[in-house]
């Protein structure tokens, strides 16, 4: 990507260095159920509604930041700035206003208006604050489990992020958990998979107007997301993690369908291609 040089986001908020203790905590269950539930993007209060941990205790001491993290968050940055520009032109096309949500640098753990997280669940956004919460090291783990190296694959998980953020902001989230909440089981997680599903097209749709009105994408950048969006597709995660596919449980999509529909944003740059609750074939 051609992002050196450019502009970054005045959104950025880090808190890489608050320590956080408590006497309880949430346990080692709770944390795997919100690993499986919220990888990328889910909202964490789904996971974590109804358990009451002890407060957490938080310190501030200072963060020695690496040239290796330094070079990641100057890139987040300008990422972020990226997709507030894209999002920006369109609401305004659309004759609304784009409110600019928060990307909070982590580090080990962080308090949101969705609950206590570790690093463990993974970049999430929390429509309670509209922020987006990615621990840096993250990306390390996107390379070396998940196989998908490069620095679009890292823009890439922003941008998810940020398709969660418009859909709060276009009531879709609000609407979606409604429904959730009366439906069984397997619907609830099929509307999950059609919110997650239309967040990978909405990334597409900022890489479509990052390449066509300012190439900030370079040749292979398309591909890497590409294989990001694969690699974490449920059938992927469930077949490493348990070695049989269980499509019922899905709750991102599967591979193929993160790929399709990632594409469809990418190639048409059209919010209204990315209509995944109205598709009668995902």
């Amino acid at each position: 990507m051609r992002w050196r040089g450019r502009q970054g986001s005045s959104n950025v908020e880090d808190r890489r260095g608050v320590r956080y203790g408590r006497a309880g905590g949430i346990g080692i269950g709770t944390i795997l159920l919100a690993l499986v539930a919220i990888y990328f993007g889910q909202d964490p209060s789904i996971v974590l509604q109804g358990v009451q941990p002890s407060a957490p205790t938080s310190e501030e001491v200072p963060y020695n930041e690496s040239p290796e993290e330094a070079q990641l968050r100057e890139f987040i940055g300008v990422v972020l700035a990226d997709t507030e520009q894209t999002w920006g032109q369109i609401f305004n096309q659309a004759g609304g206003t784009y409110e600019q949500p928060k990307l909070v640098l982590f580090s080990g753990a962080v308090e949101s208006a969705c609950g206590f997280a570790q690093a463990a669940v993974g970049p999430f956004y929390c429509p309670g604050d509209r922020k987006v919460y990615i621990d840096l090291s993250f990306y390390q783990e996107l390379q070396s489990r998940f196989g998908a190296p490069g620095d679009f694959a890292q823009a890439y998980v922003v941008a998810h992020e940020i398709g969660h953020h418009v859909q709060t902001l276009t009531g879709v989230s609000e609407r979606n958990m409604a429904a959730r909440q009366r439906a069984s089981e397997a619907e609830a997680n099929a509307l999950s998979v059609r919110q997650e599903l239309q967040a990978d097209c909405y990334a597409g749709i900022w890489a479509h107007n990052a390449d066509r009105s300012r190439q900030l994408l370079e040749q292979g950048d398309i591909e890497e997301g590409l294989n990001a969006a694969a690699a974490i597709g449920d059938d992927r995660l469930q077949k490493q993690s348990r070695g049989y596919v269980a499509p019922e449980s899905f709750t991102h999509g599967s591979s193929e369908q993160r790929v399709r529909w990632f594409k469809r944003g990418f190639e048409s740059g059209s919010v209204q291609a990315c209509d995944t609750f109205a598709a009668n074939s995902l």
